[in-house]
């Protein structure tokens, strides 16, 4: 039913929600990120997709469009038409007042199930606040929160070496 859609639907546990359209802010923010991974990206065998790309978590439990999906080699989908990613290497949320509940909770409960996932990433639209959840070695999800915009991010497992972004890059032109 969603493919056929004019709208875009999230699916958890049997129920469709429909999604509503994000602020100024959020889109700004979410370019800027996009920017900032496609940037770093750019030589590894990687693909960086900002909003639209459906992810499948689990055997079909949720059906969600992250607001960034990055999705290294090699790259699985549910379905021969390629448009449900099931493998993702990292997933970001802007957190809004409409969804923070959900993306921190449900989402992020049934994310750290992906074996595949590296990194989730939690971003503020009210202040410059980035919170990464990273798989170690051991299999463990690690926090790191990050303040400021003189600090930077650090990204690691997307196929070598961790990548670094600076909260300046990610909130630039962002007003607060």
């Amino acid at each position: 039913m969603e493919r056929a859609a004019e709208f875009r639907s999230e699916y958890f546990d049997g129920v469709m929600y429909s999604m509503a359209g994000g602020s100024h802010v959020h889109s700004h923010i979410m370019g800027n990120l996009a920017r900032e991974f496609g940037i770093a990206l750019k030589k590894r065998a990687c693909l960086v997709m900002p909003a639209d790309a459906r992810v499948r978590v689990g055997k079909g439990i949720l059906y969600c469009y992250p607001d960034l999906v990055i999705a290294c080699e090699p790259r699985e989908y549910a379905a021969e038409d390629k448009d449900t990613l099931v493998n993702p290497t990292l997933l970001v949320e802007v957190l809004s007042p409409s969804t923070e509940l959900s993306d921190r909770a449900t989402k992020a409960l049934h994310y750290r199930g992906i074996a595949s996932l590296q990194a989730y990433v939690f971003v503020s639209q009210s202040e410059p606040h980035v919170e990464i959840y990273h798989r170690n070695a051991a299999g463990e999800w690690v926090v790191t929160d990050v303040d400021g915009l003189d600090a930077a991010c650090r990204f690691e497992g997307l196929a070598g070496a961790p990548i670094s972004i600076p909260m300046a890059e990610i909130y630039d032109k962002v007003e607060f």
